[in-house]
């Protein structure tokens, strides 16, 4: 391969163009510096005026209504009812508090225990109810229910009235020891008030006390 000669003329014309491309160079730096020093501007204006919430904050928006809270509907008729005052005046032997239960031993469990009841017994009716009712000489009162869904057709109303029926002879089971009980429904305690039913069940109550004492 032939050496490359190179001649004075053509060392000077190098240098020039080597001279021409430097100032496009430092021009190019100087474009790019200026683009940066933009960008950081506008970086730092941002910056200086930060998004803080303050408590005079969006005034022109309605405030937000509040969802109503799911509370159910309040008793009205409640289950639970004390003795009346004639009662506590008159029978001395309630045990409506903590301590009086209805267990498993206060329950009429099968169909002989039913049946003996049905067999010979003292019996009490109102609209609202028949009670029956006959020694068992266990000194515990025990009671049976027979709510029929001919008279009430509705199983809601059928539960009212077995927790009115359970929460009275709770309240009356020291007066109604030695008894077995059998509670009936009529058609008209589907519709009646808790209050009524309360109070029909306590005249039944001292009916069977009574027929214990002639027993």
């Amino acid at each position: 391969m032939a050496p490359v000669l190179l001649t004075v003329s053509g060392h000077l014309r190098t240098l020039a163009a080597h001279r021409k491309v430097r100032p496009s160079v430092g021009l190019l730096n100087a474009q790019v510096q200026s683009h940066e020093t933009h960008i950081s501007a506008q970086q730092n204006q941002a910056r200086t005026n930060p998004r803080f919430s303050c408590p005079h904050g969006h005034e022109s928006r309605a405030p937000r209504s509040e969802a109503p809270t799911r509370e159910g509907p309040s008793a009205v008729d409640a289950v639970s009812s004390p003795p009346s005052d004639a009662t506590k005046n008159t029978y001395t032997g309630l045990t409506n508090g903590p301590g009086s239960r209805f267990g498993r031993q206060n329950r009429l469990l099968d169909a002989a225990a039913f049946g003996r009841v049905f067999g010979n017994a003292t019996r009490s009716r109102d609209r609202l109810f028949t009670v029956l009712c006959r020694c068992n000489e266990q000194d515990i009162a025990r009671l049976g229910l027979a709510i029929s869904k001919k008279h009430c057709r509705l199983a809601t109303a059928r539960n009212r009235i077995k927790r009115v029926i359970r929460e009275s002879f709770r309240a009356h089971q020291a007066l109604l020891s030695d008894l077995d009980i059998v509670v009936i429904n009529q058609p008209a305690a589907a519709t009646a008030k808790n209050q009524e039913l309360f109070a029909s069940l306590e005249s039944h109550w001292r009916r069977c006390q009574k027929a214990k004492k002639t027993r």
